[in-house]
């Protein structure tokens, strides 16, 4: 953190708590804006290939019921 950064924090932590919390919320929104513009894309090829491999049969799929057994039995084992 650079001293410029901890002395802001510094001041920030001095603020009432719902100045602090309102400060915090819009840091951690800030933070959300910034994103890669080639994720959706990323993701939306990604579902279409594991759709894909669904419907022509490349993988078989588990029931809901499979995948809560087998997850109960890997709990169980630990």
């Amino acid at each position: 953190m650079t001293h410029e950064a901890k002395e802001l924090l510094q001041r920030a932590l001095v603020l009432p708590d719902n100045e602090r919390a309102e400060l915090a919320a819009n840091l951690i929104a800030s933070l959300d804006e910034v994103s890669d513009p080639d994720a959706d894309l990323a993701w939306q090829t990604e579902v279409t290939r594991r759709m894909n491999d669904v419907q022509t049969g490349k993988v078989n799929t588990v029931s809901r019921d499979e995948v809560q057994r087998k997850a109960r039995s890997m709990l169980n084992e630990h």
